[in-house]
């Protein structure tokens, strides 16, 4: 998910013209259900069909829907929703981790048919008439929470107690992944960081300073989410809790990245709402808001260690405007005293911003010297050489599997490797 100026042959420009308004995801009037958002809109097209078909995830939505008519209030609503978006999400992570049945020939360790399946209950529920009064408001409370649950934050599951230094135990390690995202160049785009979350999520890895458990969650790729305040309402119950927590996300193609520097800045590339945002991204007390922060991931041991087959980089290059400048000029060992952020090591986009928000939250909780964080770009995830056509090309195959396969197992093994490292100041 890194900035279009940064990522090599991934995302075109052109992109960015034409593009439709977004749906703003709300009811108009008080009791009236709103129309599906852009991302709705594209669950009838053949891809995601066949998806959610391959992997028996087209079957989520019907029970779903009989227990939304089945409320006879909105307390009983809610209960439905959070019951329902929690099943969803313990289902995605089942499969991907072998337990129960596979529901179809889609490998498990596909992360699409949780993005798919999830927009179906998404829609289900913002087009839902109900037979009592559901508001705007409580109509939105109940979306959230199916995002929510469905997407794992209310499912981090720690370790009783935090292990001091010296102190025998398992330590606790939180990782968080994306959706699928410009799929409207690509509809059967997968994300490996959202594949890696399922995954890894509820796992022990075994590190030089003994074992540790992964707890995941994964984002949406929508700004307003972001804007709202949705990766620090997730995250802020856990960071003092954690030894180690990575944001990670799809960077450029045939490698890993370390971000090493995060820049406050959105460059207004087009979310999965086809919408846009630019400016300093919106943050809570934006007075004390910095224009960079860093990553205090072990990033020297992670890039010497023989982590898997994709080479992993330090990197370290940013956009800036130099203080008392106009013009962004690139910095490749990061950015100078007083200037302006205008891409991070890993762009303008949303990964950028998720590794600015966690690693600021970080920073405002005083645990700057104390807590390894930070953010992960891993390859690409590509088809196989005779697979490249969006129009006319398979959902999967053997190529795609063994990239996404071989990505995952990479981030379990940097996860070893930054979990049994010293922090970096």
């Amino acid at each position: 998910m890194i900035s279009p100026r940064v990522r090599t042959g991934v995302l075109a420009l052109a992109l960015l013209t034409g593009l439709a308004a977004p749906a703003t995801g709300t009811a108009a009037a008080a009791g009236t259900a709103a129309a599906p958002t852009v991302e709705e809109q594209r669950l009838i097209r053949a891809v995601p069909q066949e998806i959610l078909r391959r992997s028996g995830f087209d079957t989520a939505t019907a029970a779903f829907t009989r227990a939304l008519d089945s409320a006879r209030g909105y307390a009983a609503a809610r209960r439905v929703v959070e019951r329902h978006g929690s099943a969803l999400w313990r289902r995605a992570v089942d499969r991907a981790q072998g337990r129960g049945p596979a529901g179809g020939d889609l490998s498990r360790d596909d992360d699409r048919p949780l993005y798919w399946a999830r927009l179906t209950m998404t829609r289900e529920l913002r087009t839902w008439e109900p037979g009592f009064a559901l508001g705007e408001t409580r109509r939105a409370a109940l979306l959230d929470a199916l995002e929510r649950t469905s997407r794992g934050q209310r499912d981090i599951r720690l370790p009783h107690e935090k292990r001091d230094k010296g102190e025998k135990g398992v330590r606790r390690i939180l990782l968080t992944g994306f959706d699928p995202f410009t799929l409207d160049r690509d509809i059967r785009i997968s994300n490996p960081s959202g594949a890696t979350a399922l995954a890894l999520d509820g796992t022990v890895v075994e590190t030089a300073d003994g074992p540790a458990r992964v707890e995941t969650a994964v984002f949406p790729v929508r700004w307003r989410d972001f804007a709202e305040g949705a990766v620090e309402r997730a995250l802020r119950p856990y960071l003092e809790q954690v030894d180690l927590f990575t944001t990670v996300s799809q960077g450029r193609v045939g490698r890993f990245d370390v971000e090493r520097t995060n820049g406050a800045w959105r460059g207004g590339f087009a979310d999965n709402e086809n919408a846009s945002s630019t400016g300093l991204a919106p943050v809570a007390d934006p007075g004390s808001q910095p224009q960079w922060t860093t990553t205090t991931l072990p990033y020297a041991a992670i890039v010497a260690a023989p982590t898997g087959r994709f080479p992993v980089y330090d990197n370290t290059s940013v956009t800036e405007i130099p203080a008392g400048g106009t013009t962004p000029v690139v910095r490749p060992d990061g950015p100078t005293p007083g200037s302006s952020a205008r891409a991070g090591g890993g762009g303008d986009y949303l990964s950028n911003e998720i590794a600015y928000r966690a690693t600021l939250l970080r920073d405002r909780l005083g645990l700057h010297d104390t807590l390894p964080g930070g953010h992960v770009h891993t390859p690409v995830l590509q088809f196989g050489a005779g697979n490249t056509d969006p129009a006319s090309g398979a959902v999967t195959d053997p190529e795609f599997v063994r990239n996404r396969l071989d990505i995952i197992a990479q981030v379990r093994t940097i996860l070893k490797v930054a979990a049994g490292s010293p922090v970096t100041r």
